[in-house]
């Protein structure tokens, strides 16, 4: 095997791994997990050496079938992708090492077919930030999507109606992205990215007509206000280990295909100066802030608590996109990996508790950090990360959202960023108190999670540190290098 064939290789051993945990889990289900844990940390050393392959010699291309672009499909792995295709496996791992006791408990008799289905699902999630096509971008996104409705029907009595409120919120935005790349094609003849962008003519009206529905579709995968109302509770309904597989990554692969697309494809000068498409993302997510923010502090249920946070922080990515400076895109981007590894954080901290008490309200959890201290000390790291304090990598994402602003004179962001901030304070501070400050006599029989539960949402509570205090690594490393033609972080 050569280098040129690493971006191939996800996908197939993926799709490998994802046949023999459903073959060998109706022979021996206790294997189910492993096979999948095995899978997923395969998949994650191959997007290192991947990582490690293009930051040395640059973007790697692979042509299916031996078909070379732009008639062939080509999978290219740059640095943007790759810094994807980490945050997808790295999560992915951690969340499969603890997973079987939740599985168990939630899908029993069904935890062959559930980690099965995962696989799928980041199967489509790598194939997306792999794929130089658009229209193989469109099968990924519907392979990962229908994944997503299955694993969201999975959970509780009132799952199958979230998953399909979800499935047809996916397939109208799926509809609108089909549309958009239709009148593409019709106008450049080519579905390669690359050679698109070379073909497109922004003042054609059948190129901003496509430029809008695109951009609506991925909106309402992406979860964009006011294009959210399936998430509240797909996220809430949906099993523990559900949620914390595709809340983390699903809106943020969303937010690449929008990066990658109006930037990589359209162009900058387009979206930002020809057709303010960059400006209306900038502001439905400002509003997506604010109304996230707001619905969180009004519930009950811790859960549905973090879904509706979720609705506001993948907002501060569309902030990002939306101000499209460098500073501003490389804080989107610094977010992605912040906010997935927080949540993920936060979600398996409720799958834990959700094991050890079986309940998950607020006004049940009071004292519950003296009997589970190192889960709920990593639930603190990720809270304060989302509240957005230093030295979190939550803070720098907002930083260089504040510094791209202030690039281009818009003293607002800075207003902004401190009055979510501070909403967000709001919800988790009280959380905290009562969580830290308060008794109850209900929690006597509770333990800390076990081993293999409370050992991946640890490591995600020390990541929220790192990713803050070595924020300057990661933007040298990565953010730097996956700007957009024409967008240069300078210094």
């Amino acid at each position: 095997m050569t280098w040129s064939q690493l971006p191939i290789l996800t996908p197939v051993v993926l799709l490998v791994g994802a046949t023999a945990v459903l073959l060998t889990g109706r022979i021996r289900p206790s294997l189910a997990h492993r096979l999948a844990t095995a899978t997923c940390a395969s998949c994650f050393a191959i997007a290192i050496a991947l990582a490690v392959q293009v930051h040395h010699h640059g973007p790697t291309h692979y042509a299916l079938g031996g078909w070379s672009p732009p008639i062939g499909i080509e999978l290219v792995a740059d640095t943007l992708s790759v810094y994807f295709l980490l945050v997808i496996t790295g999560i992915a791992l951690l969340v499969m090492v603890g997973a079987a006791p939740a599985v168990e408990r939630d899908t029993p008799g069904r935890s062959a077919e559930f980690f099965a289905i995962s696989l799928i699902f980041l199967l489509g999630l790598s194939g997306i930030v792999l794929t130089g096509d658009l229209f193989n971008l469109y099968v990924f996104l519907e392979i990962s999507s229908l994944s997503a409705y299955t694993l969201v029907s999975s959970g509780d009595e009132r799952a199958g109606v979230a998953a399909f409120r979800y499935l047809i919120v996916g397939t109208i935005g799926a509809s609108f992205y089909l549309l958009g790349l239709g009148f593409l094609y019709s106008v450049t003849g080519t579905l390669n990215m690359t050679d698109m962008a070379m073909r497109l003519d922004p003042a054609a009206i059948p190129v901003r007509l496509a430029a809008v529905m695109i951009t609506v579709g991925l909106g309402l995968k992406m979860a964009i206000f006011p294009m959210h109302r399936w998430l509240p509770d797909a996220y809430t309904h949906a099993s523990s280990t559900a949620t914390a597989l595709i809340a983390p990554i699903m809106t943020k692969v969303s937010a690449y295909v929008l990066i990658r697309i109006l930037f990589f494809v359209f162009g900058t000068s387009m979206v930002s100066i020809d057709l303010p498409i960059a400006q209306a993302i900038m502001w439905l997510s400002v509003a997506g802030v604010l109304v996230g923010s707001t619905m969180a502090i009004a519930q009950t249920d811790l859960k549905r608590m973090l879904a509706y946070s979720s609705v506001a922080q993948v907002a501060y990515i569309g902030v990002g996109i939306g101000l499209a400076t460098p500073l501003a895109l490389a804080g989107a981007l610094l977010h992605v990996i912040s906010h997935a590894t927080m949540k993920c954080c936060l979600f398996l901290v409720v799958g834990a508790v959700e094991l050890q008490t079986g309940n998950r309200k607020l006004s049940s959890l009071s004292g519950i950090g003296r009997k589970m201290p190192w889960t709920f000390a990593a639930f603190t790291a990720a809270a304060v990360a989302m509240i957005g304090l230093p030295p979190t990598g939550g803070f720098f994402s907002k930083w260089y959202l504040v510094l791209g602003g202030m690039a281009t004179g818009e003293w607002w962001v800075v207003i902004f960023v401190l009055g979510a901030s501070l909403l967000t304070a709001t919800y988790f501070f009280r959380l905290l108190e009562s969580i830290y400050t308060r008794q109850s006599s209900e929690l006597a029989p509770i333990k800390e999670a076990p081993l293999a539960v409370a050992l991946p949402i640890v490591i995600l509570g020390l990541a929220v540190i790192l990713f803050g205090l070595f924020n300057s690594r990661i933007l040298d490393l990565f953010l730097r290098d996956a700007m957009p033609p024409g967008l240069v972080i300078s210094g």
